[in-house]
C-alpha cells in the first residue's frame, strides 16, 4: 500500500520570497518588503495560536470576538445585537446566528430590555467571563513568550511603531477592518 498524503508545501523563506519579488519586480524595496511580508507571516501565525489556545477553552475565534466586545461595553457587560454586530463587522443575521450558538453554550444571556420589551440585550454569563479570562491569561503568557527577548524600551519603541503604521492604513482605508474604534 503506497502513502497517498501529499508532503507539505514550505513557506519560501522571507530572504527567498523577497528575491523572488526584485526578479519579478524590480522597482520593489526590500526593507520595506521584509516589514510589510514579516508583520503578515507574524499576523498569521499568532492568529494560529490565539485560534488553539481558545479552542482548547471549547469556544472559537468568532465566539471569543463576541466576549471580548462585551467586555470592553464595560460593566454590566451589556449590549444590544445590532451594536454588537456592528462593532464586530457582521451582518445582523450572522450576528444572531453567533449569539444563538452561544447562549446555548451558557456563554451570553438574550433577554428583552425590560425598558424597551421590542428591544433586545445580550449580556455576558459568568461562564463566558470565566472563559474571557482564562484566554486572557493564555493569551498574555504566550505574548510575554513572544516579546522575551525585547527590552522595555525596545517594546515601547516597536508599540509606538506599530500604532503608527496602524493609524496611517486606518486614514488611508477607513472601512477596511469595519472596526476603527479599537485603538481609541
Amino acid at each position: 500500500m503506497s502513502d497517498t498524503t501529499e508532503p507539505e508545501l514550505q513557506e519560501p523563506s522571507l530572504d527567498e520570497q523577497i528575491a523572488a519579488y526584485q526578479r519579478e519586480f524590480r522597482d520593489l524595496d526590500p526593507q520595506v518588503e521584509q516589514v510589510v511580508s514579516a508583520l503578515g507571516r507574524l499576523n498569521r501565525r499568532m492568529n494560529v495560536a490565539y485560534g488553539r489556545q481558545v479552542a482548547a477553552l471549547g469556544i472559537s475565534n468568532a465566539e471569543w470576538e463576541v466576549l471580548k466586545t462585551l467586555v470592553l461595553s464595560g460593566a454590566p457587560y451589556r449590549l444590544g445585537p445590532g451594536e454588537l454586530a456592528k462593532r464586530l463587522g457582521l451582518t445582523p443575521a450572522a450576528m444572531t446566528h453567533r449569539i444563538d450558538r452561544m447562549a446555548g453554550e451558557g456563554l451570553v444571556t438574550r433577554d428583552r430590555d425590560e425598558n424597551n420589551r421590542v428591544r433586545v440585550i445580550v449580556e455576558l454569563t459568568d461562564e463566558g467571563r470565566t472563559k474571557w479570562l482564562e484566554a486572557m491569561r493564555m493569551a498574555t503568557r504566550f505574548e510575554e513568550d513572544l516579546l522575551q527577548d525585547l527590552s522595555g524600551a525596545e517594546r515601547g519603541a516597536l508599540g509606538e511603531i506599530l500604532i503608527r503604521l496602524l493609524r496611517r492604513v486606518e486614514h488611508a482605508q477607513p472601512d477596511a477592518g469595519g472596526r476603527l474604534t479599537d485603538l481609541g
